[in-house]
């Protein structure tokens, strides 16, 4: 039986205010429909639960909630026409086209909830995996998958309406140019935005900088138009996307190693002990269990300056921690200035000596 025939014979049952009554059992139905099934419903969730398989948690999740508006938007079109039945009411010929678009909506409501779901649940099991995806890349999927949906959504509710999607998408068609030109900031704001999600120069959490503009932070959220930043005093920084396109950017965050850069001076009176201080230095930063010994390193005789007789280190920490690395670069120094002093040398510091041609003979008049 269908839904014309089954309202036909229950308009037809009763007398002149039987379509009252008739509305209300339609509405303790559909009360009585979403009691049982969102009983069923929790009992299914209960029976997921106890599974591994973390899909039908999110599906299960994504439709509760819709479900219940599509009984509803069944039972109270169901209603209305009833109600139009004994009513020449002009509001109740849109009962219908409104039926189809709530009907439209809802099923759009639940794939964004599943989507959302899904990208969760994506992320989750990646991360307990050990192979955490990064969750800018998948944030730019779910947007995208989003707006299709919003977007097909919508031209599927215009033509249920009545509307030609040929006319909406020429209209649509003439319309972006004219929108381009008006909005062209807008534009290469979303586009700048796509290129970050594509080329991933930097991710949501990433300490970034720039040399050519005043821009230095961690990246707290990437939109369409704007990317936020909060910088190291704890203040937010709006950029818009557009700006990343033109600008150069380093991501110390992806470093493999932090670099120990520095030059250390003795006494020019201990000139004959700085081989054997290098030596050791050398030794001590290749048997250090923190310094990457796999990369470049260097302790060298530098230069004779003014005060001291300089050599340098040059080597990378295992670490790229910056908390972590200062650690380990003042154990480094300690103990470069451990060895210096276990030789019976010291550190250099800033003095001028005055050395005369000729002895002063100095008079001393009683």
């Amino acid at each position: 039986m269908d839904f014309d025939k089954l309202l036909e014979q229950i308009t037809n049952v009763g007398g002149q205010d039987a379509w009252i009554y008739q509305i209300f059992i339609v509405v303790f139905v559909v009360l009585i429909a979403n009691f049982i099934l969102m009983r069923i419903l929790s009992k299914v969730q209960k029976t997921f639960e106890k599974t591994r398989n973390t899909w039908d948690d999110a599906l299960l999740g994504a439709l509760r909630r819709p479900l219940r508006l599509l009984v509803w938007i069944v039972g109270i079109s169901f209603a209305a026409e009833i109600a139009k039945g004994v009513s020449d009411a002009i509001i109740f010929s849109a009962v219908a086209p409104i039926r189809d678009v709530g009907v439209i909506a809802t099923i759009t409501w639940f794939i964004i909830r599943f989507i959302k779901a899904a990208e969760k649940n994506i992320i989750k099991s990646s991360r307990e995996a050990g192979n955490e995806i990064d969750k800018t890349t998948a944030d730019a999927i779910s947007r995208l998958l989003r707006i299709s949906v919003l977007i097909t959504a919508t031209l599927v509710a215009m033509q249920t309406l009545g509307y030609s999607i040929s006319g909406v998408l020429a209209f649509g068609g003439i319309g972006g140019i004219a929108i381009g030109f008006a909005a062209k900031d807008l534009l290469s704001n979303f586009f700048g935005g796509l290129m970050i999600f594509l080329d991933r120069p930097f991710s949501v959490g990433d300490w970034v900088r720039s040399p050519d503009r005043n821009i230095e932070g961690t990246v707290e959220t990437i939109g369409w138009r704007l990317t936020r930043i909060r910088t190291f005093d704890k203040r937010p920084l709006y950029i818009p996307n557009s700006v990343f396109a033109n600008i150069a950017l380093e991501n110390p965050s992806r470093m493999t190693n932090r670099r120990i850069k520095e030059t250390i001076g003795i006494r020019y009176d201990d000139a004959d002990k700085l081989a054997t201080i290098i030596a050791d230095v050398k030794e001590m930063l290749l048997n250090h269990p923190d310094i990457d010994t796999n990369q470049t390193l260097m302790v060298n005789f530098n230069a004779y300056a003014p005060s001291s007789l300089d050599f340098f280190i040059y080597t990378f920490t295992k670490t790229t921690v910056w908390t972590d690395f200062h650690d380990i670069k003042q154990d480094v120094l300690l103990k470069i200035n451990a060895i210096i002093a276990s030789h019976n040398a010291e550190i250099a510091f800033p003095t001028s000596t005055i050395h005369m041609a000729e002895p002063l003979n100095c008079q001393v008049n009683e």
